[in-house]
């Protein structure tokens, strides 16, 4: 079953909100209202949510503040302010904050749906692109830490995913042991390069799986790593 898109919605005007979350949840989302800016921060450092839609008149804490504070704990979330107020000063403030998105109220739900879904979509991909790797018929997700094989999923450690993820990055290109090892491990010494070539060699038996592609981890003496990827002939 497919999981449902997390929304904190925090909003004071008790009907509208209602309405707004019984609005979003019939279109699949999963919508948890929040009555004030306290209870929105607490709720938010409980849970993980895809976006944020924050009134920003409310009691104790406004729209505003409640965006400052999490911003601070999570740099990428994603936020709509929604305001009566249409001043010009505000606008700017809230897109100062790092809003996606503002709308003054009232407005058509409909609107709302379509930019959160845009929005949504966007961040998505935006997420694939710098996480999300194709290797022959394996999918390896660097965030999640998995390398997926048809429905075959193995987790990869931190130092194997991010060791992974640098070598897709420069498929086809030199990786440096140098690079890898500092990156990863912090220092190039002795210890620290007999333990990636372990990894390497894990990754080459993983890969192997893959009988449709040739997927090497050629090591070029002294210099460093390559991703080579080539379909076999059938």
């Amino acid at each position: 079953m497919e999981l449902k898109q997390q929304i904190l919605l925090a909003e004071d005007d008790v009907n509208f909100g209602m309405m707004l979350k019984f609005f979003l949840e019939t279109n699949n989302f999963q919508v948890t209202l929040c009555e004030n800016g306290n209870v929105a921060v607490q709720v938010f450092k409980e849970k993980d949510f895809n976006l944020c839609i924050l009134d920003v008149m409310m009691p104790y804490l406004d729209g505003f503040s409640v965006a400052e504070v999490i911003t601070k704990s999570k740099k990428n979330a994603f936020f709509i302010f929604l305001t009566a107020k249409a001043l010009k000063e505000d606008q700017i403030k809230g897109y100062k904050l790092g809003a996606s998105d503002y709308l003054i109220k009232p407005f058509d739900p409909e609107i709302l749906l379509l930019k959160i879904q845009v929005l949504l979509k966007s961040k998505e991909k935006e997420q694939n692109e710098n996480t999300v790797f194709q290797i022959g018929n394996f999918r390896f997700d660097s965030e999640k830490r998995t390398l997926i094989l048809k429905e075959k999923v193995e987790k990869l450690s931190p130092k194997a995913s991010a060791l992974l993820k640098l070598l897709c990055e420069k498929e086809n290109e030199i990786l440096s042991h140098e690079e890898a090892l500092i990156k990863i491990w912090g220092n190039d010494d002795y210890f620290t390069k007999q333990s990636m070539n372990v990894f390497i060699t894990k990754l080459r038996k993983q890969f192997s799986q893959d009988t449709a592609h040739k997927i090497e981890i050629e090591n070029l003496h002294s210099k460093g790593f390559i991703l080579k990827i080539t379909k076999m002939e059938t």
